[in-house]
C-alpha cells in the first residue's frame, strides 16, 4: 500500500473529503518531494480517488521532473482562484471536511476556505501526521543513521574542549562533523557555565572557563530525517552540586525509558520523568514536556506532555529529554531518540550519558 492509498483510508476513517498541502514536511513524506514554497500558492489537493496541484506556472517545468500527478497551474497575470476552483471540482466536488496542513501560510489557507464555504474544517495532523508517527522500516533505518552521525558530532565536541574557546568554537566542531558524513547540521546548543540554565541558549562568543558546565543539543538531516541528542560536558572540574542533580536528571531518563510500552498514554511518560524530578525537589527547576517526536520534522508528534493522553504505538519515535535548570549557576539536560517496540523502548544513540569531564 502506498502513502496516498494509505492517506486515503486515513479520510475514510476520519470523514475527510479533502486534504490540503503547501510544500513542506507532509507533502514530502506523502509524495517524496516538495516544491520551493514562497508567495505563490502552490497546493496539492488529496481526495478520495483522485489527486493533483494547484502549481505557479513559473515552477511546473520544474515540479513535473518529480510527479506525475496533474497539474492546475495559474500565472502571475490572473492569479491562483480559478485553478484552484477547477482542481477543487475535479478533485473532491463537495466534500464534507477539509484537512488543511497547519504549516500552510494564512493567505494561502485562508484562499483554500474561500473556496470551501460551509465545510467543516480540521488539520492535516489528524491525517497525514497521524501517519507520520508510526515510522515504517526504512524511516528507522534513515533516524538510526542519522543517531550514528550524532554521536560522533558529540564525540567530537567532546574531545575539543579546552578552556579559552568559545561556544560557537564547539559548534563549528559539530557543524563540521556532520558535514563530513553527508548530514546537514540544523540546530547546535553549545550553553557554558550560567548559559547552560538556558534550556534553548543562543550558542554565543560566551568563553569556556575551569569549572563551567557545557550543554550541547545537536541535529541535522540526512535523506530527509532529523538526529536530535543533548549530552554534558564540564571544563577542567564539575561545579560544585553538579554531581547529584545530573544522577537526578539521569534517573528521570531512566524512568521515562522504563515507562514506554505500546497502549501507554504518551503523559505516563513526562510523568515518569516528572516524577523523579519533583521527589528530588527540583520540581520548579523542570520547566518543559519531557520529549517530542522526531522523523521528517525535529519537532512533530507525538509530544510527551502531562496532558497528552494519545496512546503510544510500535514505531513511533520521540526524544526523552528532562532537564534541570539552576538559575546563575548551570543546567543539566540529557536527550535519547526512543523508538516504541512491541516490548518498550530502544534508544538509538550508542553515547553514554555521563558527564565528560575535558580540558
Amino acid at each position: 500500500m502506498t502513502r496516498l492509498d494509505r492517506l486515503r483510508a486515513r479520510m475514510e476513517a476520519t470523514g475527510t473529503g479533502l486534504v490540503v498541502l503547501a510544500p513542506g514536511a507532509h507533502m514530502r513524506w506523502l509524495l517524496g518531494f516538495a516544491p520551493h514554497p514562497d508567495e505563490r500558492p502552490c497546493l496539492l489537493l488529496v481526495g478520495p480517488e483522485q489527486a493533483g496541484f494547484v502549481m505557479p506556472a513559473l515552477n511546473a517545468a520544474d515540479a513535473r521532473q518529480h510527479t506525475d500527478l496533474p497539474f492546475w497551474d495559474w500565472a502571475d497575470a490572473t492569479g491562483p482562484a480559478a485553478a484552484l476552483e477547477a482542481a477543487v471540482q475535479a478533485i473532491a466536488p463537495s466534500p464534507r471536511r477539509v484537512s488543511l496542513d497547519e504549516s500552510m501560510r494564512t493567505d494561502h489557507g485562508l484562499l483554500v476556505l474561500d473556496s470551501l464555504p460551509n465545510v467543516a474544517r480540521g488539520f492535516a495532523s489528524d491525517t497525514v501526521g497521524a501517519l507520520r508517527m508510526v515510522k515504517d522500516e526504512a524511516e528507522l533505518a534513515a533516524l538510526a543513521e542519522n543517531a550514528r552521525i550524532a554521536d560522533l558530532a558529540q564525540a567530537a565536541v567532546r574531545a575539543a574542549i579546552r578552556p579559552g574557546m568559545t561556544e560557537a568554537d564547539l559548534a563549528d566542531v559539530a557543524m563540521a562533523t556532520f558535514a563530513a558524513h553527508g548530514a546537514r547540521c540544523e540546530f547546535v546548543i553549545v550553553g557554558a557555565g550560567a548559559n547552560s540554565a538556558f534550556p534553548h541558549h543562543h550558542t554565543g562568543s560566551t568563553v569556556l572557563r575551569t569549572g563551567d558546565a557545557i550543554v550541547v543539543d545537536i541535529g541535522a538531516r540526512k535523506d530527509g530525517y532529523y538526529s536530535d541528542i543533548t549530552r554534558m560536558a564540564a571544563v577542567g572540574h564539575l561545579p560544585e552540586g553538579y554531581a547529584e542533580v545530573h544522577a537526578v536528571v539521569d534517573a528521570a531518563v531512566q524512568a521515562a525509558l522504563a515507562a514506554i510500552r505500546p497502549g501507554v498514554a504518551a503523559h505516563v511518560v513526562d510523568d515518569a520523568a516528572r516524577g523523579v524530578i519533583v521527589a528530588a525537589g527540583y520540581g520548579e527547576y523542570f520547566t518543559h514536556r519531557t520529549g517530542h517526536g522526531l522523523g521528517s520534522e525535529v519537532h512533530e508528534p507525538p509530544y510527551m506532555t502531562a496532558t497528552n493522553t494519545m496512546l503510544l504505538e510500535e514505531g513511533m519515535v520521540f526524544t526523552v529529554e528532562p532537564g534541570i535548570y539552576l538559575p546563575g549557576r548551570f543546567g543539566i539536560r540529557l536527550e535519547e531518540v526512543a523508538v516504541v517496540t512491541a516490548t518498550g523502548a530502544r534508544i538509538l544513540s550508542g553515547l553514554p550519558r555521563d558527564v565528560h569531564v575535558a580540558g
